[in-house]
C-alpha cells in the first residue's frame, strides 16, 4: 500500500473527515487532499501529528495495511471459550478446498507421528507448553513454505 493510501484508510477507520483532519493540523482540506493522492507529501511534523490523530505509530502509518491492522484486531479480541468453538478447518477450506480432502490421500497417522514426536522434543528441550510447542512448529512450517515462494 503506498502512502496516500494508508493515509486515507488511516483517516476513514478513525471516521474523521478531510476538513476535520485539517482543522486539527491548522492545514487546508485540498493539502489533505493532496497527500492522499500523493501529489504532496507531508513533513515529518505534519506526519508525526498525523500518526498521533490516527492513533498509530509513525512507523505504522507509514506501512499502515488495513487488512492486518483488523486481522490483529480480530486476534487479539477473540476470547479463548469463542476461539475453541471455531472450526478452524471448516473456516479456511472454503479458500483452500484441499483442507476438505486430503484426508483421503495422505497417512495422517504417520505424519501426525513425527509431528507429535517434534512437539514432544520441543517440550523437553526448551520447557515450552503444548501450545508454545505447536506454535513454533506451526511457524518454522509458515517460513519453511515462504523460502521456498
Amino acid at each position: 500500500m503506498n502512502l496516500g493510501n494508508n493515509l486515507f484508510q488511516s483517516r476513514k477507520k478513525e471516521g474523521l473527515s478531510q476538513e476535520t483532519v485539517a482543522e486539527k493540523l491548522g492545514v487546508s482540506r485540498q493539502t489533505i487532499s493532496k497527500w492522499e493522492t500523493e501529489e504532496t507529501i507531508p513533513d515529518i511534523y505534519q506526519a508525526k501529528k498525523l500518526a498521533k490523530l490516527y492513533h498509530l505509530s509513525l512507523d505504522e502509518l507509514m506501512e499502515f495495511d488495513v487488512d492486518l491492522k483488523e486481522i490483529e484486531q480480530v486476534i487479539q479480541n477473540t476470547k479463548e471459550e469463542k476461539e475453541a468453538k471455531i472450526d478452524w478447518t471448516n473456516a479456511w477450506s472454503k479458500k483452500y478446498p484441499i483442507l476438505t480432502s486430503y484426508q483421503k490421500q495422505v497417512d495422517i497417522k504417520e505424519y501426525a507421528s513425527k509431528i507429535r514426536e517434534m512437539l514432544i522434543k520441543l517440550q523437553k528441550e526448551y520447557d515450552f507448553n503444548t501450545l508454545d510447542s505447536m506454535l513454533v512448529l506451526k511457524d518454522i512450517l509458515y517460513h519453511e513454505w515462504k523460502d521456498e515462494k
